[in-house]
């Protein structure tokens, strides 16, 4: 917020405006609007400086005026600005306070400023670190491994999961090392679902596209797009694995077809898990209050990562059953 702005009364001419304007205009942050205050420095109108400009010289103040005017509280958050900017499409905005009193105007280079600022927090802490309190270049070194060890300390202990569920599927993996072969697609297509469909939810968040009531409408919206898109991966896999065994490229056993179809349906639960949970994430951040931006990719991924490879074996188990593996009891 910044005080330099241009102030007049309703009783005045557009001549002394004008002659106001060029004693203090060069001081002020833009004279885009000029404000009109009442009694007791109460901002009543805003004037477009155009009206000023094509009015008559001995036309009052008064008459230009509507009493409709746009304004922030000095209580309204940075969000709250940046909405009322971008639908009114305004340079400046007055600000002021519960009583009305002018106390600032905020122009839209500030707001920009501040856009830039919070868009740099959030793809910070979406790339999984938290958000540099310096530009790069001025962030010391032992400050930014400081950002950055923290959140790869929690995914590391994360993906130490993954391992722990390879090494309680290892029986399985054991009797048919085919599934090995796999496991590095099959996390990477949940993670990479997952991931997407956390950036998507999260950036129409923050558009003010969704709330949190709309959770329900988004995991309906997304359970199909994750059945389309898994079925699409799966019916790839299948393919591969088809074409590769057909043309002698690799030999995935006397069993072949029933390790293609596990790859198709795996797929199908990965995505579909993948897509569901990552666009849930947010909504659950933001309904106990915390920024939906630190449910970032590798978060979303890491945790994909290991429940797809449950999902993974567990098809396997049950398609496999009788063939290639024993039931999957323990």
């Amino acid at each position: 917020m910044t005080p330099y702005y241009v102030v007049v009364r309703p009783d005045w001419t557009v001549e002394k405006v004008l002659t106001h304007i060029r004693q203090i205009g060069k001081k002020s942050e833009t004279i885009d609007h000029i404000y009109v205050e009442g009694e007791g420095h109460r901002l009543i109108d805003d004037l477009r400086i155009s009206q000023i400009l094509f009015a008559s010289a001995d036309a009052t103040v008064a008459s230009l005026m509507d009493n409709q005017f746009v304004s922030l509280q000095v209580t309204d958050r940075q969000e709250e600005a940046i909405a009322l900017f971008k639908q009114y499409d305004r340079t400046a905005l007055p600000v002021i306070t519960d009583d009305g009193v002018l106390v600032g105007i905020v122009t839209a280079d500030d707001v920009l400023d501040i856009i830039e600022q919070a868009d740099t927090e959030d793809i910070q802490k979406f790339g999984g670190m938290e958000s540099l309190d310096l530009p790069y270049t001025r962030t010391p070194m032992l400050e930014m491994v400081k950002k950055r060890a923290g959140w790869l300390i929690v995914l590391f202990l994360g993906e130490m999961l993954t391992a722990t569920a390879m090494g309680y599927f290892e029986g399985e993996i054991e009797k048919a090392i085919v599934l090995a072969l796999f496991v590095p697609l099959i996390i990477s297509s949940g993670g990479n679902s997952g991931s997407q469909a956390s950036t998507l939810i999260i950036r129409a968040m923050a558009l003010k596209e969704l709330k949190v009531g709309d959770w329900w409408g988004v995991m309906r919206k997304e359970i199909f797009s994750g059945l389309l898109l898994g079925t699409a991966l799966g019916a790839i896999g299948l393919l591969r694995i088809t074409t590769w065994q057909q043309l002698g490229w690799y030999d995935y056993g006397p069993h072949w077809f029933l390790v293609s179809i596990t790859i198709f349906f795996s797929l199908i639960g990965i995505v579909l898990w993948g897509t569901v949970s990552g666009s849930m994430i947010p909504f659950v951040l933001r309904r106990f209050g915390l920024d939906p931006a630190t449910s970032s990719a590798p978060f979303v991924a890491t945790l994909v990562d290991v429940t797809g490879l449950i999902i993974y074996f567990s098809v396997a188990s049950i398609i496999l059953r009788g063939t290639l593996l024993r039931p999957l009891i323990r």
